[in-house]
C-alpha cells in the first residue's frame, strides 16, 4: 500500500489591499510591490525563515482588494517567485461605504479615541457586511485542506467567523494592527454592530494585537458583549478554545542597519548634514488626525519661546506623507499645519536659518534611511498609535548608536522603547522640554539607551514577531488536545468499571451542586435526592468519599453530617475529616479582606433585581441566578467581574471566580486542587475518579494525577478527560462503575 501523501500546508493572508499595484502591459501583468509594515513583515519571511506553519515550496496566496478592473485582469496569471496574488473586487459604491464609510469614518475615529468624528451609518455597516462576504468568496475559491488562513485587521472582522462556518478544521488567525479601544467607546457602536463583529473576530484561532492594553481592552468587550469570560487570555466558546494575546510587530532589523553603509544612504545623509544648521530634528507621518502634528508644531514653538539661544542652532524637518487630501477634515487639517509652519517660520526665522523645513510628499527608501541617519533628535508623537514603526525604524538604522528618540507614551511601540524620551503627545510643554534634554544629552547617554533599544528590536525583530503569532497557533492545537470533549460512551463507562473492580483502595471526590445535585435557582434548594443519599451511603462503605464544594460548611453539615465521608467547604478553605466532629481552617488563610470588597458586591446587588451576596467564613459569593432578568444580570456579572479584577491589589492575594450565575471572591492560597491534592499526599490510591460541572472544579482536574478518572458534567471545554451530558447520568454512571459492591452490599 502506498503511503498518504500528507497535504500541502499553505499560508493564506487576507488583507485589504494586496501587497502589489498591477499593470498590464502587451497582454502581460506585472506585479510592482507595495510599502507598508504589513507588507515588509510579510514579504521578509520568504526564503529567511523555515516556518513551520507553512511549507516553504509553497507560495504565499494573498486574497486583496485590486483598484484594477476585472476585465483588465482577466485571464491574468498575477503570481512571482514567492506570491500568488488574488484579487477582490468591490462595486464602487460598495467600496466607498465600506472602507471609506464604516472603516475609516467610523472604525477609525473610535479606535483612535475621537468619537466626535465617527458617522454611524445603517449603509456603512450593510457595506461592510457586503464587502467582509466578497473576501470569503474569493477565498473559498482557492482554500484547500490545511491551508493556514492569516487574516488581517479592521477591515476585516467579519471574514473569521465567516470561514469558520465553513472550513472549521482549517486553521485561522486574526491581527488588529490598530489600537483596541476601551469598552465605553467600543459600546457606542449600535449593539447589532458590536455583537457581529466581537463574534466575527472570535471565529479564529488566535486573535493578535499589539500591546496588553489593547488585549485587555478586547477582552472585556468579548465579556460584555458575548458573556465570553477568559481564563490566562484563552476565551473558551464552549466547544473550543480562542487565544488572545500581544505580538508587538516589528521590522526587519538588518534590513534598516545595514543600510547606515549604504553609498546611496551615505551621499543622502551627507547633503542633509551639509544643506542644515547644527542640529537637526526630524519627523516623518502619514496625514492624519491621530499622527499628534499639530500639537508637535505647537510644542517645537514653546521651545524657540523658551531657548533663544537655540536660534540658528536647530532645524525641524517635518514631512507628511499625503493622505485622504481629497476629503474636506483632512483638506482642513493640511492647511492647519501649512498655516503653523508659516507662522513659525515667519516669527522665528530670518535670511540665514529657517526653523521648520516642511514636505507634503513621500520619500524614497534611500532619502527616508538618510534622513533617520542624519537627524539628531527622531520625533514621533502619535497622540494614538496601534503600534509606529518609524519610531522603530529609527532605531535600526543607527548603527552609529546615536540620536535620540522622542517617543509618545500613545504609540504602542512606547512600551517596547522605555529609553527613549516618553512624553505626553498633547502637553506642549512636555514636548518642548524633551526638545531641550534631547539636544543637550551627552554623546555617551545618547549611545546607552540608543544601544538598549537597538538589542531590543534586533531581538523580537519581524521573524520573530511572525514566529511567536504562529508559535502561539501551533501551541493552541495542543491545547485543544488536552482540552477536548470526549463524551463516555458504554465501552469508557466499561473501562473505568474494570478499573474500578481491580482497584482495593480508591478515592471518589464529588462536586456538589450541578454535580450530586441539581442545580436550583434558589441555591438553599439544591437538596440531595434520596436515591443519591442512598448510593453515597453504599459507596463510603468500599472507597473514601470526599465531598469537595464551594458551599459554607453550615449547609454541607447539614447534608452530610450523618454521613461517613470528608468534606470540603468554600473551595478548600475548610475541611472535615471523616469522623471528626471539628472543622479545620486552611493554614493559609487571611483574615480582614472582605470589609474591602463586600461593599462593592452589595452596589451590584442593590442594582440587580433579584441578584444577592452571601457572605462566608472564608469568601463572599454575588448570586444571580434567580435575578429577575437573566441578560441584564449577566451584564452586570461581566462589568463585575472586571471592576474587581482591576480594583483588587495583587497584594492581598485574592481571586475572582466566574461560576455558574454566581461571581466568587476568595483567597488564592487555596482551591479544589490543592484540597484534592492534600488527600493523595503520602497514600497509595490504586483508582481515583473526580466529577464536577463549574469552572472552579477545573482546578481539581487539573491538580490529579494522570491516572485520575476525572469527568466534566456538560460541554465546556475541560481539562478534565471524560465529559457526560448532564448532571441526571451521574447517578446512573456511578451505579454502573460500582454495580459489583452494590450487589454485595446488598445481600450483606
Amino acid at each position: 500500500m502506498k503511503a498518504q501523501k500528507e497535504t500541502p500546508k499553505r499560508l493564506i493572508i487576507i488583507a485589504y489591499r494586496l501587497p502589489f499595484k498591477i499593470s498590464v502591459k502587451d497582454g502581460q501583468s506585472v506585479m510592482h510591490q507595495n510599502s507598508g509594515g504589513l507588507v515588509s513583515a510579510v514579504l521578509s519571511l520568504v526564503g529567511k525563515q523555515e516556518a513551520s506553519f507553512f511549507d516553504q515550496d509553497q507560495k504565499i496566496q494573498w486574497i486583496g482588494f485590486s483598484e484594477n478592473s476585472r476585465e483588465e485582469l482577466d485571464g491574468q496569471t498575477l503570481s512571482n517567485e514567492s506570491f500568488e496574488a488574488h484579487p477582490v473586487f468591490i462595486p464602487e459604491q460598495i467600496n466607498e461605504n465600506y472602507y471609506e464609510g464604516f472603516c475609516n469614518n467610523l472604525v477609525w475615529p473610535l479606535c483612535h479615541y475621537f468619537p466626535s468624528l465617527a458617522r454611524f451609518d445603517d449603509a456603512y455597516f450593510y457595506a461592510y457586511q457586503t464587502a467582509n462576504e466578497l473576501f470569503f468568496a474569493k477565498l473559498a475559491q482557492i482554500i484547500k485542506p490545511g491551508d493556514v488562513v492569516w487574516v488581517q485587521d479592521y477591515q476585516l472582522m467579519l471574514l473569521p467567523a465567516m470561514i469558520r462556518t465553513k472550513y472549521p478544521e482549517n486553521r485561522i488567525g486574526f491581527f488588529f494592527h490598530i489600537p483596541f479601544p476601551s469598552f465605553e467607546l467600543f459600546r457606542l457602536l449600535p449593539v447589532q454592530w458590536r455583537k457581529e463583529l466581537i463574534d466575527g473576530m472570535l471565529g479564529a484561532d488566535v486573535i493578535g494585537f499589539h500591546t496588553n492594553d489593547y488585549v485587555e481592552y478586547f477582552l472585556k468587550a468579548a465579556k460584555l458583549v458575548t458573556g465570553y469570560g477568559n481564563k490566562l487570555h484563552y476565551i473558551h466558546l464552549g466547544n473550543r478554545i480562542v487565544k488572545v494575546d500581544s505580538f508587538p510587530i516589528s521590522i526587519d532589523f538588518d534590513k534598516f542597519n545595514l543600510a547606515y553603509d549604504d553609498p546611496d544612504v551615505i551621499a543622502a545623509r551627507g547633503r542633509a548634514r551639509s544643506s542644515l544648521v547644527e542640529k537637526i530634528i526630524f519627523s516623518v507621518d502619514r496625514l492624519d488626525y491621530s499622527k499628534g502634528i499639530r500639537h508637535r508644531l505647537l510644542g517645537f514653538t514653546r521651545f524657540l519661546d523658551q531657548n533663544p539661544h537655540w536660534h540658528g542652532k536647530v532645524t525641524l524637518v517635518m514631512t507628511v506623507v499625503p493622505s485622504r487630501d481629497t476629503i474636506a477634515h483632512y483638506q482642513n487639517m493640511k492647511m492647519e499645519i501649512d498655516q503653523t509652519v508659516g507662522r513659525i517660520n515667519s516669527d522665528y526665522g530670518n535670511i540665514a536659518w529657517q526653523p521648520v523645513i516642511y514636505q507634503y510628499r513621500s520619500m524614497s527608501y534611500t532619502e527616508l534611511v538618510g534622513m533617520y541617519t542624519a537627524s539628531h533628535v527622531a520625533m514621533i508623537t502619535p497622540i494614538r498609535d496601534g503600534m509606529n514603526l518609524v519610531c522603530k525604524e529609527y532605531v535600526a538604522s543607527r548603527k552609529d548608536c546615536q540620536g535620540v528618540l522622542i517617543l509618545s507614551e500613545m504609540a504602542g511601540a512606547a512600551a517596547e522603547l522605555g529609553e527613549a524620551l516618553i512624553i505626553n503627545p498633547v502637553d506642549v510643554q512636555d514636548i518642548a522640554g524633551a526638545i531641550l534634554t534631547a539636544l543637550q544629552m551627552p554623546v555617551e547617554e545618547q549611545a546607552k539607551r540608543m544601544a538598549a533599544m537597538r538589542e531590543r528590536i534586533q531581538d523580537y525583530d519581524v521573524f520573530a514577531w511572525t514566529s511567536d503569532f504562529f508559535t502561539q497557533m501551533n501551541t493552541l492545537e495542543s491545547e485543544h488536545e488536552r482540552l477536548k470533549q470526549v463524551f463516555l460512551t458504554g465501552n469508557g463507562i466499561q473501562k473505568i468499571r474494570n478499573s474500578y473492580q481491580r482497584a482495593t483502595k480508591r478515592i471518589l471526590f464529588f462536586d456538589y451542586d450541578g454535580t450530586l445535585a441539581p442545580i436550583a435557582a434558589d441555591p438553599a434548594r439544591a437538596i440531595l435526592s434520596p436515591k443519591v443519599k442512598s448510593l453515597i451511603e453504599h459507596l463510603v462503605v468500599y472507597n473514601t468519599v470526599v465531598i469537595i464544594s464551594g458551599r459554607d460548611r453550615q449547609f454541607l453539615d447539614q447534608h452530610f453530617a450523618d454521613l461517613p465521608v470528608h468534606i470540603i467547604a468554600e473551595h478548600g478553605a475548610l475541611s472535615k475529616r471523616k469522623g471528626c466532629q471539628d472543622w479545620e481552617l486552611n493554614e493559609n488563610y487571611e483574615e480582614n479582606w472582605k470589609e474591602s470588597i463586600k461593599p462593592i458586591l452589595d452596589i451590584y446587588a442593590k442594582r440587580c433585581p433579584g441578584a444577592f451576596v452571601e457572605e462566608k467564613e472564608t469568601a463572599l459569593a454575588w448570586h444571580y441566578r434567580i435575578a429577575d432578568d437573566a441578560d441584564y444580570a449577566d451584564r452586570r456579572a461581566r462589568e463585575l467581574i472586571w471592576q474587581l479584577k482591576n480594583y483588587i491589589q495583587p497584594e492581598l492575594n485574592l481571586q475572582v471566580i466566574d461560576g455558574n450565575r454566581v461571581v466568587e471572591v476568595k483567597k488564592t492560597a487555596f482551591n479544589k486542587g490543592t484540597a484534592a491534592r492534600s488527600f493523595l499526599d503520602g497514600e497509595d490510591y490504586q483508582f481515583i475518579l473526580a466529577i464536577g460541572d463549574d469552572t472552579t472544579d477545573e482546578d481539581m482536574f487539573e491538580a490529579l494525577p494522570e491516572s485520575a478518572y476525572t469527568i466534566k458534567i456538560g460541554d465546556e471545554l475541560s481539562a478534565a478527560r471524560n465529559h457526560i451530558k448532564g448532571q441526571h447520568e451521574v447517578y446512573d454512571l456511578l451505579t454502573c462503575i460500582s454495580t459489583d459492591d452494590l450487589e454485595l452490599s446488598a445481600h450483606d
